[in-house]
């Protein structure tokens, strides 16, 4: 592979894939498509060594421009509208950029590839919010496990899952589906929670907060692993995995909210935070037991997580901390 186009780059996993490429391969050049106003302050170390596309997912025009003249050899699918709760206020943004924007750039591949016979691997991730709320004796949860999306969300990652096989079997178009489970570390969005929690934390810390850490729904399972972790499994995946096939990633360290909440807290230099749950917080509908299998994709990479989850919740608290650091200096 000589050159990687990642769409999503300035966000919180594209910017870690970046990172990652640049440093197990020094000399694949990296492309990423982003939109003139896309913020690139997860990249401001790096993006010396980025050439940037400008462009959108839903406008065909430009995505067919960039293809053209890049056509890089692998494309990592992960811009998306990815905040579950803004897409119970915006449904139709959420699928229109999530399902329309990924059927565009498969589109533009399908073209490209009846003119010009070009046909890069394409990632496309999905999501584990694709499950939705599974039985228990469905845990841990496979591939092979129905669909229940609980979001308009996880119905636009089911959306974006299916094109991508469709577009596999219709067309030959070489896409890797997978359905990473959680994942958090520094650069997490302020809207998911365990980074939400260490923000909070660390306005406490700075006296900017009171001692009260507002949360929502603290009975939820997750199973958490570290995002230079998922970055790595992605770099494995287009390396070693099937065309056409799909793979759940996740971790292996399974709490609920409130214990992952109770480690951060821990990891406090304040004694004295309490926890106070906000209405408005809570989902009109939520996944409350996500456990996944691995194993399909372990058999076909060896990947395994090597980052303990109490690691990455102190590197995501210390985010934060200079955060507030550099914004009151």
């Amino acid at each position: 592979m000589e050159k990687a186009l990642i769409t999503g780059i300035t966000g919180f996993v594209g910017s870690h894939l970046a990172e990652y490429i640049l440093k197990v391969n020094k000399s694949i050049k990296i492309y990423g498509l982003v939109r003139w106003r896309s913020p690139k302050n997860n990249i401001s170390k790096i993006q010396g060594h980025i050439n940037f596309c400008y462009g959108d997912l839903e406008d065909y025009g430009s995505l067919e421009k960039i293809l053209k003249e890049v056509k890089p050899d692998v494309i990592f699918h992960l811009a998306a509208q990815s905040y579950v709760d803004f897409s119970f206020v915006s449904p139709i943004s959420t699928l229109q950029t999530n399902v329309i924007g990924t059927a565009n750039l498969l589109e533009c591949i399908k073209t490209l590839k009846l003119k010009t016979k070009y046909n890069p691997i394409i990632h496309i991730c999905s999501s584990s919010e694709v499950y939705g709320q599974v039985k228990k004796n469905e845990i841990p949860i496979k591939e092979t496990n129905s669909f229940r999306p609980a979001s308009p969300y996880a119905v636009s990652k089911v959306g974006e899952d299916m094109l991508a096989l469709q577009y596999f079997l219709s067309w030959e178009i070489k896409t890797i589906r997978t359905r990473m489970f959680t994942h958090e570390g520094p650069r997490r969005g302020e809207v998911f929670a365990p980074s939400n929690f260490a923000k909070q934390i660390a306005a406490i810390e700075a006296g900017h907060q009171k001692p009260i850490v507002m949360v929502g729904n603290l009975k939820s399972v997750r199973t958490f692993m570290d995002v230079r972790d998922a970055v790595r499994a992605y770099w494995l995946l287009v390396s070693k995995c099937t065309p056409g096939e799909v793979y759940n990633i996740g971790g292996v360290e399974t709490m609920t909210i409130g214990e992952m909440l109770n480690k951060l807290i821990s990891f406090s230099k304040k004694n004295d935070i309490k926890v106070m749950v906000d209405p408005k917080r809570l989902r009109p509908s939520d996944v409350t037991l996500q456990i996944p299998s691995v194993e399909k994709f372990v058999q076909q990479t060896g990947w395994k997580p090597k980052i303990k989850f109490d690691q990455t919740l102190k590197d995501m608290l210390n985010y934060w901390r200079d955060y507030y650091k550099k914004s009151y200096e």
